[in-house]
């Protein structure tokens, strides 16, 4: 092709939650390769990155994949350094310590598409008199006006997944109106926040063409009975994918109970407003796991102990606005603290 239009997406610094940033670079005879793609700058000053007296940062191309919205497009996702070349302190993907891919994880991102003129999800106020749907119930994974909201855009968005070559693994409809879930998997925590961050990205630029927003907060309707939305993390290594003893599986959730805080201080802003005990979340101060227990800190799936104590782990402490970069480095981190 003559030219392609490469969509450069970085996190900018923002606190406590970062956004997404992106801009388009054209490029001449381009090959499709990601060392094809050319480091480039931005302006820091402008997302919190840098001081404007010394405002250049650098995005340092990490994964690329066609763009399936856009002719001859492909997105870029980019890693930001600092002027000098090092990496800035707002790039999670830098911390990761997994450089033989040991490590695979699959992230259940959950959303609420968003109506930023009424404030509330879709689908709220448009089926009760009093504005607010029936309590939850029939939302989750459910079929049909009034209870399913927004599929349009979720089934988009996951052909654009799918066409870009993301290995996402499913979609569902979640336990409150307007909520919906992803699932992104790959071998290698790096690859895993690049899928997981394209995907968010290509979500909501779906919606925009809509007029509607995603919202990642994880209790975006507050102190109320509904449940608010998590990023579950599930991770698995060499040790637990074949151990086959309950002992090893016992001993890397074990590792977890010193690094709480750790662990909660990566996890997303706000996840007191959800980790309460109630809605399928254990409290936020209180570290527990068990076998098929979603109100656990770690959930051991029963497809691992079926299959002999060979499988996964499943944290589902990080919330829907985790950046799963820093959520991946700190699991590899405390798994690697485990005895086994």
């Amino acid at each position: 092709m003559s030219y392609a239009k490469l969509e450069y997406i970085w996190l900018d610094g923002y606190k406590p939650t970062q956004s997404l940033r992106s801009k388009t670079r054209i490029e001449r005879d381009f090959t499709g390769k990601l060392e094809d793609c050319p480091t480039w700058c931005f302006d820091g000053s402008s997302t919190e990155q840098a001081p404007g007296g010394s405002s250049d940062c650098l995005l340092k191309p990490v994964f690329i994949c066609p763009d399936p919205d856009r002719k001859f497009g492909y997105l870029v996702m980019c890693e930001v350094l600092s002027a000098d070349g090092t990496a800035h302190e707002s790039n999670g993907r830098a911390t990761i310590d997994d450089d033989d891919n040991d490590f695979w994880f699959g992230f259940e991102q959950e959303y609420f598409i968003w109506n930023p003129k009424t404030n509330k999800p879709i689908g709220w106020g448009e089926f009760t008199p009093s504005g607010e749907p029936g309590p939850q119930g029939p939302y989750y994974c459910s079929v049909g006006a009034g209870k399913a909201v927004g599929r349009d855009i979720v089934e988009e968005h996951l052909d654009l997944c799918l066409e870009a070559g993301l290995n996402v693994e499913g979609i569902n409809a979640e336990v409150a109106i307007g909520q919906w879930e992803f699932q992104v998997f790959a071998k290698g925590a790096k690859a895993a926040g690049d899928q997981t961050w394209i995907a968010r990205y290509l979500l909501e630029r779906t919606a925009e063409k809509y007029d509607y927003a995603i919202n990642w907060h994880c209790k975006p309707l507050g102190a109320t009975d509904w449940n608010g939305s998590g990023m579950h993390a599930n991770f698995s290594n060499t040790v637990l994918r074949t151990s086959g003893k309950q002992e090893d599986f016992n001993a890397i959730c074990e590792s977890f109970a010193p690094f709480v805080k750790e662990h909660i201080a990566v996890y997303g802003a706000d996840n007191e407003q959800r980790l309460t005990g109630k809605h399928e979340t254990q409290s936020i101060d209180t570290f527990s796991y068990g076998v098929s227990d979603r109100g656990a800190s770690i959930r051991i799936p029963i497809a691992a102990v079926e299959k002999g104590w060979k499988g996964w782990l499943e944290d589902r402490r990080p919330n829907s606005a985790a950046d799963p970069y820093k959520v991946a480095a700190r699991i590899v981190k405390t798994v690697k603290t485990a005895k086994v």
